[in-house]
């Protein structure tokens, strides 16, 4: 059977009754030739489909293509293409219900046109050579490693329709207790506060996690929530980029040789319909997609007696002295589970880190509590002490733009964890004389 005629025929069946004289009924009219095979044809997608899988048009249309009684259509061609009646059939987590396009282009505020702008079904904005017709911008960080960081920032329009999506559907998704990035009521505190004290804390780290998340998987994500087929396509589209290969081509490599296998890894990510690092849907589909990655783990740590949490793409694992003697063994259970997630640990940011050294997660120490470390408080204790008595322009060293907001930012990082010590150090930044 013809591709077209087989979703043709899914399109009618779904618009129709669904018992055999209905999709009978629902076909004739868009089949151009004799149809001796359509009623075998009903009995076979009848006995597959007892109900009508109103979210599953795509579905249906292969499953038509692939009966049996199919064969017998090879001269019959479509006259008609009659819109599939798509429904939500589930809706486990009570989210705005959109049974098609049309619900969806009304909550986002868009005409259907805009609507298939924005999430580019066609891959024409993927595709384009010209920057004005893109929908993202593309911009590079060398890491502290000397790593090369690809952030992939959504254009205004975009980035609203993106914030609503997140808003209205992504934040009423729970994600797993084990995720504290990006969620209300966590941050890095409370993603290091359960190693604190243990005799050996475990830190591994994922290479590339936006980019390792495919548009495959934030569709299964999105139909998982009930959406129906054509629904989860677009909300996919609206979330997920492709990087040109153009752009790709003009971003150096890392200087460090040892750095350039997993660059190469990126490219090959960036290249497919994957999360980009810069959308604010990414790290709440982030999140979701670690879902079953954060089940096992946690199973993992459980069943060792120990502890486990995420921040992004940050695990840390935590447990008892009898750990000592056998974390290798354990490092090799969590990459083989990661792998098996379709992720990859960057192995060398993998650290051991037993009680009598100073164990760092989040750029909090936990070896007893989570605090900032004091060789890191006492050196912004100097920088302020120096502003003030030497002017602020003395101690920019690094050229920072906004140098009075940089010192804010970090005394409010040490105040967050030891509100004390940020008292103190706030005094000082108050004394300072800013004109000068």
């Amino acid at each position: 059977m013809r591709k077209d005629l087989a979703t043709a025929l899914a399109g009618a069946f779904l618009s129709g009754e669904w018992t055999s004289s209905g999709l009978f009924d629902s076909a004739v009219p868009v089949v151009q030739g004799p149809t001796p095979w359509l009623p075998a044809l009903i009995r076979q997608i009848l006995a597959v489909y007892p109900a009508a899988p109103l979210d599953r048009s795509r579905e249906l249309a292969v499953v038509i293509g692939s009966r049996p009684a199919a064969g017998g259509a090879k001269s019959a061609r479509p006259i008609a293409w009659p819109a599939a009646t798509t429904q939500m059939t589930s809706n486990p987590w009570h989210l705005p219900a959109l049974h098609g396009l049309g619900d969806l282009a009304e909550m986002l505020d868009l005409g259907a046109t805009e609507l298939a702008w924005f999430t580019d079904p066609r891959h024409w904005a993927r595709s384009t050579t010209d920057r004005r017709l893109r929908h993202y911008r593309v911009t590079t960080k060398v890491a502290a490693s000397g790593a090369v960081r690809v952030l992939e920032a959504p254009k205004y329009r975009l980035k609203s329709h993106q914030r609503r999506f997140l808003t209205e559907i992504l934040d009423r998704i729970p994600a797993h207790d084990a995720a504290h990035g990006f969620r209300a009521g966590r941050s890095v505190a409370s993603y290091a506060a359960p190693h604190g004290g243990q005799p050996v804390v475990v830190r591994m780290d994922l290479e590339g996690f936006f980019a390792s998340i495919t548009a495959g998987r934030v569709y299964g994500i999105l139909r998982s929530a009930g959406y129906p087929e054509p629904v989860a396509h677009a909300l996919t589209g609206l979330a997920t980029t492709v990087l040109p290969r153009a752009e790709w081509n003009a971003i150096s490599p890392p200087a460090n040789p040892d750095l350039r296998e997993a660059h190469w890894r990126l490219g090959r990510r960036l290249a497919g319909p994957h999360l980009p690092q810069g959308a604010p849907t990414s790290p709440a589909l982030a999140n979701l997609a670690a879902h079953r990655l954060d089940v096992r783990l946690s199973a993992l740590a459980s069943s060792w007696g120990g502890r486990y949490t995420r921040y992004a793409d940050d695990l840390a694992l935590s447990g008892g002295i009898g750990w000592r003697g056998d974390v290798s063994r354990l490092v090799a259970l969590v990459g083989d589970i990661v792998r098996d997630e379709g992720f990859r640990l960057n192995d060398r940011k993998t650290a051991v880190l037993p009680a009598h050294s100073r164990q760092v997660l989040g750029g909090l120490v936990v070896n007893e509590r989570p605090h900032v470390s004091r060789a890191e408080v006492d050196l912004l204790r100097a920088v302020l002490h120096n502003c003030r008595r030497d002017g602020p322009s003395t101690q920019n060293r690094a050229g920072v733009p906004d140098f009075e907001g940089h010192l804010r930012g970090r005394i409010a990082w040490v105040a967050q964890h030891d509100p004390a010590r940020g008292a103190r150090l706030r005094a000082l930044f108050d004394a300072i004389d800013w004109s000068f």
